[in-house]
């Protein structure tokens, strides 16, 4: 089988925390000949933290579906062209979001933007010299997706504008992230079962949130975590118990991967 893992809420916590038994649960897995990768909404910038990695996956997906390594190795990179790049950024200006850009090897954002935010706060302490400013490098940023704080906007206008270019996966009236047309945590579970000659009925997503949605709809079978919204848990084969109360683990015992 080939386990595909979102990784905020459900690998780990807001503070970065990973359960023991998660940690053994992915080790029994790949003991027991299963594939383990990451599928994240995160670019592959943002995904570095030592002891995540150190689990030992055997791929990455980033960036919903945009950019997709194997053994070490980028297999599939889809970058923003710079042309389109800078229409939307200077459209998500005119409307005032607070963007984010995201990338396979920096993260851009202004930094008086988000001081004082809880989540741009995280960012910008755990990107350090992988963060950049987005007018410092204007027009040559690298970007795969970005994220926006739109608290106050007008998001319905903007995203008319740029509906020929992105997906948007609302979380709330404050966050929205944008996908290019046609790319997601499903799309990249496709793409990985294509590129490894793979049944795509092998395959199991776990996820919590609303852009695991897609991922989950596409696996052979689906875990929630036990904290999803009803929305996501919905679409899953199986609901199981929060993070902290060995969700993964119990996960991987129900569908005897472990």
């Amino acid at each position: 089988m080939v386990l595909f893992f979102d990784i905020d809420g459900t690998l780990w916590d807001y503070k970065n925390w990973i359960p023991d038994t998660t940690k053994e649960g992915i080790k029994r897995a790949k003991e027991n000949g299963h594939k383990c990768f990451l599928n994240s909404g995160r670019a592959r910038s943002f995904i570095s933290n030592k002891e995540l990695l150190g689990l030992g996956f055997d791929g990455i997906v980033s960036a919903c579906g945009c950019m997709i390594e194997n053994d070490g190795e980028i297999i599939f990179n889809r970058l923003i062209s710079s042309e389109d790049a800078i229409r939307t950024v200077e459209t998500v200006n005119r409307y005032n979001f607070k963007s984010i850009l995201e990338g396979p090897r920096y993260l851009y954002l202004e930094r008086s933007n988000f001081e004082g935010d809880m989540y741009g706060e995280k960012v910008m302490a755990e990107m350090g010299d992988r963060l950049r400013g987005i007018n410092d490098n204007w027009g040559k940023w690298e970007m795969n997706k970005l994220s926006c704080a739109t608290v106050g906007c007008d998001t319905k206008s903007c995203f008319s504008e740029l509906s020929d270019l992105y997906d948007f996966i609302i979380h709330n009236e404050a966050i929205v992230e944008m996908v290019p047309k046609g790319f997601n945590k499903g799309t990249g579970i496709e793409k990985v079962c294509e590129l490894l000659s793979e049944d795509i009925s092998n395959t199991i997503a776990f996820g919590d949130s609303v852009n695991d949605m897609d991922m989950l709809e596409v696996a052979g079978k689906s875990v929630a975590m036990g904290r999803s919204a009803d929305e996501v848990k919905k679409v899953a084969d199986f609901v199981t118990t929060y993070l902290e109360e060995d969700g993964i683990w119990n996960a991987l015992k129900k569908f005897d991967l472990i």
